[in-house]
């Protein structure tokens, strides 16, 4: 159950950048090959005009018929391979080759039909930042040639459109570029656009109630480990062993250090993660209250970097914190001695941590280990350092029971404590 209240939030983000990447991918999609039918539908009506109402018999209105055709069978293959990326490439070099001849053909640099290479760098551009960049490098390189052709004496080419049509022509190229740009390009790219912003706006209200419950999860797993400890406390009443009582206290503690993590779950904006600095800080003074009173002579000294766990690491740490804070109480600080209880906690890589804690009391027998131990407490210190994937050693150097203890932020899956 903790596993997966710890796994909500990061799935929820995950499944709303999936959803909306499918969605723009979906988008994307549908106006290239819209574009590519438009494109090639418009090539073949201009170009039978070219031929048959401008007089234009020579190379333009056989460029527009084969690459009309070709770009047809091209959309048409995409239903069988696909690959979007080889549909929209190929496109665009057929259109790039197609738009230069046209333009080599009627006029040059002075030709109207140059502002279809326009079209190029907008379809690339729709496509992926680097293709556009890659077409518009192109468009310029072709540019600067065509421009070449009209400043030097020997051209390769020759305008092969009538005088008495080149007026019409330049109309029909330039009504043909402003509607390909703006009523074919503009117009699906605005759709594409609101039903991208219409689908975040969906994502990020179920987003939001899935925080709501998850955090309403978190109050009340709080709220029921609170009524645990509630139990605990009333049961103690009723027990006069100091003994019996002490391990109720101590079973009672550890079900308030989990409780903290919940709490601070849903108190936060991030769900996934705690601010163990906080945590830690509030844990510790909220155990020497307990043991010692309010009025105690236990100095805390805390050194712990801004760093933030997860749910699966937190909640083990914390019942390792406690159970070394409660042995220094207990054991190593007694009754109303001065001491000191020492917290440090420090990333050294990515997901790699070093816990030193203890106390300067009065200290613990070097020949107890624990394996050998009947204390619960050094048991489950061992066994939760094994949950974390750590490894323990005793700080021979400094003075009382002091821990230095590495280990490693877990991922999702949660381990039993034996």
């Amino acid at each position: 159950m903790i596993g997966k209240i710890a796994q909500k939030k990061h799935i929820c983000a995950m499944d709303k950048k999936d959803i909306i990447i499918q969605s723009q991918r979906a988008n994307q999609t549908r106006l290239i090959i819209r574009v590519c039918y438009f494109s090639s539908f418009f090539a073949l009506i201009f170009g039978t005009l070219c031929y048959y109402a401008l007089n234009i018999t020579e190379v333009i209105p056989f460029v527009f018929w084969i690459f009309g055709t070709l770009n047809l069978l091209n959309v048409v293959l995409f239903s069988v391979h696909k690959k979007l990326v080889l549909t929209y490439n190929i496109t665009s070099i057929m259109t790039l080759a197609g738009a230069t001849l046209i333009t080599l053909y009627s006029g040059g640099i002075n030709s109207p039909f140059i502002f279809v290479l326009a079209l190029i760098v907008v379809a690339g551009y729709v496509s992926t930042k680097s293709y556009g960049s890659l077409y518009l490098n192109l468009n310029l390189l072709i540019i600067l040639l065509i421009y070449s052709q009209s400043i030097v004496d020997y051209s390769f080419t020759t305008n092969v459109i009538p005088e008495q049509s080149r007026s019409l022509f330049a109309l029909v190229s330039v009504l043909f570029s402003v509607y390909l740009i703006g009523g074919v390009f503009g117009k699906n790219l605005l759709h594409a656009h609101h039903n991208l912003y219409k689908t975040k706006r969906e994502i990020e209200s179920r987003i939001h109630e899935k925080e709501t419950l998850l955090k309403e999860i978190h109050h009340r797993v709080k709220n029921n480990l609170q009524t645990v400890s509630s139990l605990l406390s009333l049961q103690s009443r009723n027990i006069e062993d100091p003994k019996m009582k002490s391990m109720i206290k101590s079973s009672q503690n550890r079900v308030i250090s989990m409780a903290m993590v919940h709490e601070m779950l849903y108190m936060r904006d991030d769900l996934s993660k705690i601010e163990y600095k906080s945590y830690v800080t509030e844990l510790s003074e909220y155990l020497i209250r307990s043991l010692k009173g309010t009025d105690n002579n236990i100095k805390l000294n805390l050194n712990i970097e801004d760093v933030k766990l997860g749910i699966d690491t937190a909640i083990p740490l914390g019942l390792l914190i406690n159970e070394a804070i409660t042995n220094s109480l207990k054991y190593g600080i007694k009754d109303d001695a001065e001491g000191e209880i020492n917290i440090e906690l420090k990333k050294e890589k990515l997901n790699d941590y070093v816990l030193n804690i203890g106390d300067d009391g009065i200290g613990m027998s070097q020949e107890i280990n624990y394996k050998n131990t009947k204390s619960l407490g050094l048991k489950l210190i061992n066994n939760l350092t094994r949950q974390l994937r750590g490894t323990i050693e005793r700080d021979q150097s400094k003075k009382g029971t002091n821990y230095i203890i590495r280990f490693k932020e877990l991922g999702q899956k949660i381990h039993a404590v034996v």
